[in-house]
This record gives structure tokens, sequence and C-alpha cells, in this order.
């Protein structure tokens, strides 16, 4: 495993809907629909083009494939913080954030 790997968790590289909203004290709480471009059970992966920042917490509600709840697919809500920004923004100006659950 590369040393710079932290996950623990296993990911699956499956594309699912992702609808989230911001929880920050400045307003700006609509919310947004995107899709996970890869889940696990303690995180996801996005692209979007909304203005999230390092440690930012969000409310997200993602639809949890099979294979990360060893069971059948389903709903989940969560509260889930923003622990990684991708450095270089997508062709379509969208930024990948990789997102911790915390709750």
């Amino acid at each position: 495993m590369d040393a710079s790997e932290r996950r623990v968790l296993k990911r699956y590289n499956i594309r699912t809907p992702l609808r989230f909203r911001t929880l920050n004290l400045t307003g700006g709480n609509s919310d947004h629909f995107t899709e996970a471009i890869n889940v696990s059970r303690g995180g996801f992966y996005f692209a979007t083009s909304a203005p999230l920042k390092m440690g930012m917490p969000i409310e997200a509600t993602i639809r949890m494939p099979a294979e990360v709840t060893g069971g059948e697919a389903r709903l989940t809500s969560c509260t889930a913080r923003v622990v990684r920004v991708k450095s270089q923004a997508y062709k379509d100006g969208r930024v990948g954030f990789g997102m911790e659950i915390e709750q």
C-alpha cells in the first residue's frame, strides 16, 4: 500500500446519486445534486462546483450500494466533513472532494 494512503475501509468505484447541503453560518443552504464517484462505509468522493472548503461539514443523502451496505442498496442520510480537496479542477470547472462520514 502507498505510504500516503490513509484509507482503512474499501472504496468501491461505483457512481451513485448524491444530494447535499452545506452546514455553515453564512447561509447558502440550498441543495446540490450530483453523484458520488466512489464510496465506502466511511466516506465518499464527488465533484461539484459548490464552494466547499477543507473541514466544511455537509448534510448528505446518498444511495449506498449493496457492496457497501453488505445487504440491499439503501438511501442513507448523514453528516460528513471535507477531508480532501483535489488540487486540479476537472475540465468542466468542478472540483473533487473527499468526504468522511461523521454521523
